[in-house]
């Protein structure tokens, strides 16, 4: 209890003094993630819709293999993505392993099945008639997409959330992809993960709070964009 209660209040000093590591830390890892998670928005519910809206064999298969990467364990992400960055990768002449893009790489890679398994079912889960019934009434494809879009907006939010979640909370890929190096690819899990190593609890506490604060912030404002009325 003392070490949470030291961490709350290290937490506190670390804000009001606006402490430029932390602040630095705090920040990258907003923008990696918020990238990660808009790369994976995209591809996911694009791709989603797409697996979701058309018939075609194997359709079953290919929804389990998605859901299966819903549950992708960050270190199996890293250790790929890490492989392919590698100077004698497939991908290893971009030069980007141990840099933010890297991290924004690998986070996109486990956001995405989540965005798009959520989105599967969210589409899945209209009328199967829908569709049939906004076509007859006069609207192009593209006015239907964006109609079933907005009657699937909850659950599709849902998704957003979710992905984001699940990578600005991950550690195992960003520490292999990203390396931890101070000021450049360290960010608030890889950062705590490192105090805690060095015994400095407090330290490591107070990041865990700054992380939450984060995370609430953020989902809350996506809460508010979710749970908006719909104009009557």
């Amino acid at each position: 209890m003392d070490l949470i209660l030291e961490g709350l209040v290290k937490a506190f000093q670390l804000i009001a003094s606006l402490d430029p590591e932390v602040l630095g830390i705090t920040w990258l890892s907003l923008k990696v993630s918020g990238l990660a998670t808009l790369i994976s928005v995209l591809i996911g519910i694009s791709t989603g819709m797409i697996v979701a809206l058309t018939r075609f064999p194997g359709k079953k298969f290919v929804v389990s293999v998605v859901n299966t990467g819903m549950g992708l364990p960050p270190v199996v992400v890293g250790l790929f993505v890490t492989v392919f960055l590698w100077r004698n990768g497939p991908l290893g002449f971009l030069g980007i392993l141990y840099t933010p893009t890297a991290i924004i790489l690998a986070q996109a890679v486990i956001a995405t099945p989540i965005v798009m398994g959520i989105s599967i079912a969210a589409l899945q889960n209209l009328p199967a008639k829908m569709r049939l019934q906004i076509l007859s009434l006069g609207a192009t494809r593209l006015q239907m997409v964006w109609i079933l879009i907005r009657e699937a907006r909850l659950p599709l939010m849902a998704a957003v959330m979710a992905g984001f979640g699940g990578v600005i909370s991950e550690v195992g890929a960003s520490i292999m992809v990203g390396g931890n190096i101070l000021d450049y690819t360290r960010v608030l899990t890889t950062a705590t993960v490192m105090e805690t190593s060095k015994g400095n609890f407090d330290v490591a506490f107070a990041l865990s709070i700054i992380l939450l604060l984060l995370v609430f912030i953020v989902n809350y404002i996506f809460t508010l964009i979710q749970q908006r009325e719909r104009p009557r």
